[in-house]
């Protein structure tokens, strides 16, 4: 399984929500390309950067950290948040992501994210299904929606679609505990590869979702706040 930590930008620090709401922010650090060599120096090999304020402004904001990041260290980038153009995608992608996660913009423009999976493939484009009670969350999760979690994935597999992000946002920075139940049912009901986000607080979460079948996990707060440490995650990769 995949070990991604997460780094989130706000302003351009290293930031973390709880549950999405932007009005919990907490800086851990005014450098991430600072937190994302730690990452590298201790063996990781994946980055989960997201630009929150792209997210909330609809469109890509942190490039240039993201440039930064991958032109400075060998982590495999993939990046999300505010991307809805072919734009965004090109700037994105230029900048060095190795993935791009779209999920508000295959909720709410169906015919641009397709033709993005068709242009790079399944490789390339990652599903992004942050969802609360089972339903679809979009905007940096300022909206909600009546697109079901398990309809939406299962469409979007039948288009080509290999991975897929998962974040039960009623779990997301609350160092709960992972949706395994949920993404138990994900994994049953479809063949995508997923990638699971929100809750993770104790090691013992990454083995139980490593072994009902997760393709990867990703992780912020348990991080940050010591709940995990590098070298556990060194000794898991």
């Amino acid at each position: 399984m995949r070990i991604i930590p997460a780094i989130d930008i706000i302003d351009g620090k290293c930031v973390r929500l709880t549950k999405g709401d932007y009005s919990t922010k907490k800086v851990y650090n005014e450098n991430p390309l600072e937190v994302a060599k730690e990452f590298e120096a201790n063996g990781i090999e994946f980055l989960h950067l997201v630009d929150l304020d792209g997210a909330k402004s609809k469109r890509i904001v942190n490039y240039k950290i993201l440039e930064k990041i991958a032109s400075s260290t060998s982590l495999q980038i993939d990046f999300g948040g505010g991307l809805k153009s072919d734009e965004d995608l090109r700037i994105a992608l230029d900048s060095g992501a190795k993935q791009i996660t779209g999920g508000s913009i295959a909720a709410k423009n169906k015919p641009v994210f397709i033709n993005w999976l068709n242009k790079y493939g399944g490789q390339k484009i990652i599903l992004g299904a942050d969802c609360l009670n089972r339903k679809i969350a979009t905007d940096g999760w300022l909206e909600s929606s009546e697109l079901n979690l398990i309809d939406f994935v299962k469409g979007y597999e039948k288009e080509g679609i290999e991975y897929v992000i998962c974040t039960d946002i009623s779990k997301d920075g609350m160092l709960q505990g992972p949706s395994t139940d949920l993404y138990k049912e994900l994994i049953a009901e479809t063949n995508i590869k997923l990638i699971a986000s929100g809750g993770i607080a104790k090691f013992q979460d990454l083995i139980d979702l490593k072994e009902i079948g997760c393709e990867g996990a990703i992780l912020g707060k348990a991080i940050y706040e010591g709940k995990i440490t590098l070298k556990e995650l060194r000794d898991l990769c």
